[in-house]
């Protein structure tokens, strides 16, 4: 059985292993056209992959994943099985991606970002209790966060670097510190370069 499909113009770095086989899959990775793999990226069967996706050296990517288009997964970046990833998402280097995590479009996850989903490890009824961590669409974390089991991140919310976030934040406030806390909405941010009149004014 083919483990293994890809669309045009698929660029594979030396050492990759695309449809590593976890036994309990028989659907084939699909990954859509103009894939950037590189080196040392381990990718299971069984996930959907859409059109433009990259990965960094050395990311590993679980089975059972549908991930959407023009999606960047970073450096030593691990995806575990099971999650759902939106269109046009960056995932920087060194991330955690637990089971079970939806991902809206247009995220963006800093470096070093790690996601848990387990509220009493090891737990016999793992694959529900683990489900329920959402980030919104166009949802920015910084480096170095730690998102818990159940929350979700509103979407447009934006995440301090280096905060915790043990409960939900709401859409397109921004919250920081360990615990996370609305501090403002993302509207009273200001451009420190001076370049926009604020941040994300773009996005509108």
């Amino acid at each position: 059985m083919e483990t293994l499909i890809t669309g045009k113009n698929p660029k594979i770095g030396k050492y990759a292993i695309l449809g590593e086989d976890p036994d309990k899959i028989t659907e084939p990775l699909v990954i859509g056209d103009n894939c950037n793999i590189r080196s040392h990226t381990v990718i299971y069967k069984g996930n959907r992959i859409g059109d433009n996706f990259q990965t960094g050296h050395g990311a590993m990517i679980r089975e059972e994943n549908v991930i959407g288009d023009n999606v960047s997964i970073g450096t030593h970046s691990i995806v575990e099985c099971g999650n759902t990833i939106g269109n046009n998402v960056r995932i920087h280097s060194n991330c955690f991606i637990p089971e079970f995590v939806v991902i809206e479009d247009n995220a963006w996850i800093g470096p070093c970002v790690a996601i848990l989903n387990t509220l009493h490890p090891p737990c016999p009824n793992f694959s529900n209790c683990a489900k329920g961590v959402v980030i919104g669409k166009g949802a920015k974390i910084g480096g170095n966060v730690t998102i818990g089991p159940k929350v979700k991140i509103g979407a447009g919310a934006v995440i301090g670097f280096g905060s915790v976030v043990v409960d939900d934040i709401p859409e397109n406030a921004v919250a920081v510190g360990n615990p996370a806390r609305v501090i403002k909405e993302k509207t009273e941010l200001n451009c420190v370069m001076k370049k926009f009149e604020r941040p994300y004014m773009w996005e509108q």
